[in-house]
């Protein structure tokens, strides 16, 4: 399992390319997890994601057309591979697993 391993940030990346469809790019991944789990994301942080998704062959990317507002830069879009796809239903599983597994009285609150 090691080289498929899905650290928490690495499939929110994941997810987020897949709700972004074919507007996934750097800027919009950025915005859309920010967004989503009211948490600052580093351009850094987000780029060694993606570097190691890659590697693994979770997801692959493509450049689209230089446009004047970028100053005639492309902007690097980025797709999830089947077997990205694969790794976040393998992750999913262990996760749901493990919820349905907790006693509904080990999530309840202690009054007080």
């Amino acid at each position: 399992m090691k080289g498929t391993y899905l650290g928490e940030f690495q499939e929110i990346v994941l997810l987020t390319i897949l709700v972004l469809d074919e507007n996934a790019y750097g800027v919009s991944i950025q915005e859309e997890i920010e967004k989503r789990t009211r948490r600052e994301v580093s351009r850094g942080a987000l780029h060694t994601a993606l570097t190691r998704l890659d590697e693994k062959g979770f997801i692959n990317s493509e450049f689209g057309g230089a446009t004047a507002e970028r100053g005639g830069r492309r902007k690097r879009f980025y797709q999830v591979t089947n077997l990205g796809k694969s790794s976040l239903n393998e992750a999913k599983a262990v996760r749901d697993d493990l919820w349905n597994s907790v006693p509904k009285i080990a999530l309840q609150k202690i009054q007080g």
